[in-house]
């Protein structure tokens, strides 16, 4: 059973919408975050003036994930966000419409722990392609000491956990779960046993798990060859999107395609629409390996009448 976690959420105007700050119980990192309108009243704030990190986020409706990003780090994040500011003529950046900073309460965040974050949290952005990043370079990761390293890493898992929380994914990418025939040996809140989808007379079988709350169909998986449910539906245009990026790439034999990646779906009924190529219910679509049980069995279980 995973410990829990008490996130501590301010809004610092009271609205959900505007200036808001979270921590973490026991952990020194300080996040801010604001939309692009509360930009005036995040550079006023004494964290906004710290060496640290920051995230520019935007739309972005032509990506898979619907979000363009832009991570930087700075000795003062202020001077850096109000050169951001500025219209694209002038060396600013116009995409964004919200804005992350992460810095240290102890004030302990030094110039290079600040590269080595920007560095690590690019690498981790990318590897989850989870938003369009327009970083011009991806700069390595500096040496640090033994012991800096350590607190760093501590201070990108913190994140992983308190980004996800303000909405905000592009970090989080999904975790790969062994195996396991027997559904009670997994925790039924946090992870789920393999479910498969399988279409005998199309050869398709795909695989996935649900992990962290979200869906997440196996690389290898297969899926029908092209769309052959309703022109026009939204699982059709996600369908269609994840054709021209690779995720499903035309399998050897010519008949179907196939996952070349992990990827996290909004839904099991998404994921089981994408694959068959027409619009399905997840909840009876994805069977454990054993064939025993549906997705909706599944998350059922232990439920008691009150």
């Amino acid at each position: 059973m995973k410990s829990g976690k008490s996130v501590r959420l301010f809004l610092a105007d009271g609205t959900p919408g505007g200036l808001l700050t979270a921590e973490i119980m026991n952990w020194t990192g300080h996040v801010a975050a604001a939309p692009r309108s509360g930009l005036a009243a995040l550079l006023k704030r004494e964290e906004a003036k710290r060496t640290g990190i920051y995230m520019l986020l935007g739309d972005d409706p032509e990506n898979l994930g619907g979000i363009t990003a832009y991570i930087g780090e700075a000795d003062d994040i202020s001077k850096r966000l109000y050169q951001h500011n500025r219209p694209e003529e002038q060396n600013g950046k116009d995409f964004w419409n919200r804005v992350i900073i992460l810095t240290s309460k102890d004030t302990n965040l030094t110039k290079a722990h600040a590269r080595y974050l920007e560095s690590r949290l690019i690498a981790l952005a990318l590897q989850a392609n989870r938003a369009e990043l327009v970083n011009s370079t991806n700069p390595p990761a500096i040496n640090l000491p033994e012991a800096d390293l350590s607190d760093m890493e501590y201070f990108i898992e913190q994140a992983k956990i308190i980004l996800p929380v303000l909405g905000v994914n592009i970090l989080r990418s999904a975790k790969t779960i062994m195996k396991s025939s027997s559904v009670d040996a997994f925790d039924a809140i946090n992870t789920s046993p393999t479910f498969k989808l399988e279409l005998k007379k199309a050869g398709i079988v795909a695989t996935a798990q649900e992990v962290d709350g979200e869906f997440t169909v196996m690389p290898g998986s297969t899926a029908r060859f092209e769309w052959v449910g309703v022109i026009g539906h939204n699982y059709a245009r996600l369908r269609e999107k994840l054709e021209q990026d690779g995720t499903l790439a035309i399998s050897h034999n010519q008949k179907t395609r196939e996952f070349t990646h992990e990827y996290v779906f909004s839904s099991p009924s998404a994921a089981a629409a994408v694959i068959s190529g027409r619009s399905a219910n997840g909840r009876t679509a994805w069977f454990t390996e054993d064939g025993k049980m549906n997705y909706g069995e599944w998350q059922s279980l232990n439920v008691e009448a009150p």
